[in-house]
């Protein structure tokens, strides 16, 4: 049995998946919100945007269960004792275990049999430059010069083939789905979805898996027996990497968000509310903080948080838990540092909903201004809180790329997608480039910004009356039974 380890972001995650069902439970007891998110849902770009997202969540919370595995007993050992592996792992890193001990010497292309950096061979008498053979991408090849090239097309197609097959599962539980809510044949059901014609763009939803399931099956087909994006400097898969910076970006993201909520919640309703001297004072403590550059500011944070973990090493059992403090800390960083915003925009709502004639009859009847605010001004602000959230998700996950490019983000021993674009930085001015670690690090990270932009998006027309836009649809007429 391993020994399980609950790190700091680990004990966060799975405290926002609680928190997260709950949300659906209270949704599924509300109308007004489910009408809000069948909004969301109906919108085609944040429909296929969530299929995105719903896939970094997956990684994400498999890369969040860490433990350590049990070594087998020494000679001599006493009965009964157990001994511990000294380094951490997670249920992602035991999934892709053979491309963690598929370490090459250096650099390596991707889907190459050859090292990247030549060598030195003497050949028929005649010293020559030449890439040496990897040891673990294309070792299966007898002759790869001549088999590489069918090899991987076949593995591509059977992943190919895979991924039409998870599609096609997919689609059939879709149609399934629709035929029973509607109570209409199987048949009907298809041509519906394919003709756009549901409530919920589901022909959106099936495009989307079946573009995640044909690369995510390529892939996987491949990554057995090949480098997919190549390796670095020091011989790491590079693709094991940028899965590892998924589960990074997701914890800056909603963590660091979620860090803003308080103070800018609790800050703007008071000061929105009783206005006067308490106001000013909240006024001229934000504009105080937004005056101040936020670079330099995190920057000055963060380089606390690295003196107090630097002259405590007592507190940390292995280096995996050290660097998961500091990308907690930051996180907190991130948060208390930039709920300035926030803070002013419930402020000037608060202003205008105590106005409100609700507002002013509960002030007549005596109601106390706590009671007022929790019951009658916090529910009117909730959706301003969930719009600038999910708005703010995408923009501190590029803030992370920022700050780990200036070398005051996350722990070097973390990977993350900054650091892999910093890592990356002397890398691209070398002759000839190496293109590809930076190319994983900026195609996955673009992917799932733009996912989340294109999903706040949605967010914010359906629980935001005034940015609302009606798109009309088409809906085709259904043929006659003649």
């Amino acid at each position: 049995m391993p020994k399980f380890v609950l790190l700091w972001t680990d004990a966060a995650i799975w405290l926002l998946v609680i928190a997260a069902v709950a949300y659906i439970l209270h949704v599924r007891r509300r109308p007004n919100l489910i009408a809000s998110w069948r909004k969301v849902f109906s919108d085609a770009p944040a429909l296929a945007s969530a299929v995105v997202l719903f896939v970094g969540i997956v990684i994400t919370l498999a890369d969040s269960v860490h433990f350590r595995s049990v070594l087998p007993a020494a000679a001599g050992a006493p009965e009964g004792s157990v001994a511990y592996d000294t380094r951490t792992q997670s249920v992602l890193d035991a999934t892709l275990r053979r491309l963690l001990d598929a370490r090459e010497t250096t650099y390596s292309r991707p889907l190459a049999y050859q090292s990247f950096t030549r060598e030195s061979v003497e050949v028929d008498g005649r010293i020559e430059r030449v890439g040496p053979r990897l040891h673990f991408g294309g070792a299966h090849l007898e002759r790869p010069s001549e088999q590489w090239a069918g090899d991987v097309a076949l593995r591509a197609l059977a992943g190919l083939v895979g991924g039409l097959l998870l599609t096609a599962l997919i689609g059939a539980g879709i149609v399934a789905m629709v035929a029973r809510r509607s109570r209409e044949p199987w048949r009907d059901a298809a041509r519906q979805i394919a003709y756009g014609e549901t409530m919920i763009p589901w022909r959106a939803a099936i495009a989307t898996v079946l573009g995640v399931a044909l690369v995510g099956g390529i892939i996987v087909a491949l990554m057995g027996r090949y480098h997919v994006f190549g390796t670095d400097v020091t011989g790491n898969d590079v693709l094991y990497q940028t899965l590892k910076s998924i589960r990074t970006a997701f914890v800056i993201g909603s963590l660091a968000t979620l860090a803003t909520l308080p103070l800018a919640v609790v800050l703007g309703i008071v000061g929105g509310y009783f206005r006067g001297w308490i106001d000013e004072a909240i006024q001229y403590l934000y504009t105080v903080l937004s005056s101040i550059p936020n670079i330099l500011l995190i920057a000055a944070c963060v380089l606390m948080v690295q003196v107090f973990i630097d002259k405590h090493p007592e507190l940390f059992q292995t280096g995996l838990e050290r660097a998961d403090l500091k990308l907690f800390l930051l996180c907190a960083v991130l948060g208390l540092t930039g709920w300035a915003g926030l803070c002013r925009l419930l402020r000037a709502e608060t202003l205008k909903l105590r106005e409100f004639d609700y507002v002013q009859a509960a002030q007549a009847f005596g109601v106390g201004s706590a009671r007022i605010m929790t019951r009658h001004v916090f529910p009117n602000v909730a959706h301003l809180m969930l719009i600038v959230t999910v708005l703010d998700f995408s923009s501190l996950i590029l803030y992370e790329a920022v700050l780990s490019y200036v070398g005051v983000g996350v722990d070097p021993s973390m990977n993350s997608f900054g650091g892999m674009i910093n890592f990356a930085r002397n890398e691209m001015s070398r002759d000839p480039v190496v293109w590809w670690p930076f190319a994983a690090a900026f195609s996955f990270m673009v992917t799932l910004v733009l996912a989340a932009n294109l999903f706040a998006d949605g967010v914010r027309d359906a629980f935001d009356p005034r940015s609302r836009a009606f798109r009309p649809r088409v809906i085709r007429s259904k043929p006659s039974a003649a």
